[in-house]
């Protein structure tokens, strides 16, 4: 069973900042293209930043400039650094892992780290 681990989330006022994390395993960090979700209450999950197991990143238009993606394989982690932050930021964000097979996909989701943004 892969395991995701998030940490990192908490309250925090409009225009601050949080840095979530996330750890797994080394065949994951290897290989595995890795990103961020994020769901708010009544919604559903959406992609907010992705990223290579060789680097490439990509990001969701609203958290442009504001959110980088970030991971190190060596250490088997994976950053999500978020500045500037607005209340529609709010909500459990999700660490995933995909490896696209030929003919299919290994995916893995962790628990999810809650983070609001209020004053």
């Amino acid at each position: 069973q892969v395991q995701l681990v998030e940490s990192g989330g908490g309250l925090v006022q409009p225009g601050g900042s949080l840095r979530l994390s996330c750890t797994g395993p080394k065949h994951i960090f290897r290989s595995y293209e890795m990103g961020w979700y994020r769901q708010a209450p009544g919604k559903q999950r959406d992609l907010v930043a992705s990223i290579l197991s060789g680097g490439p990143t990509t990001y969701a238009d609203s958290v442009k400039g504001r959110f980088t993606i970030s991971r190190d394989n060596m250490k088997t982690t994976m950053w999500l650094q978020m500045n500037d932050l607005k209340p529609e930021d709010t909500g459990v964000y999700y660490c995933h892992a995909r490896f696209l097979f030929p003919s299919d996909v290994d995916e893995h989701w962790g628990e999810g780290t809650q983070v609001t943004v209020s004053s």
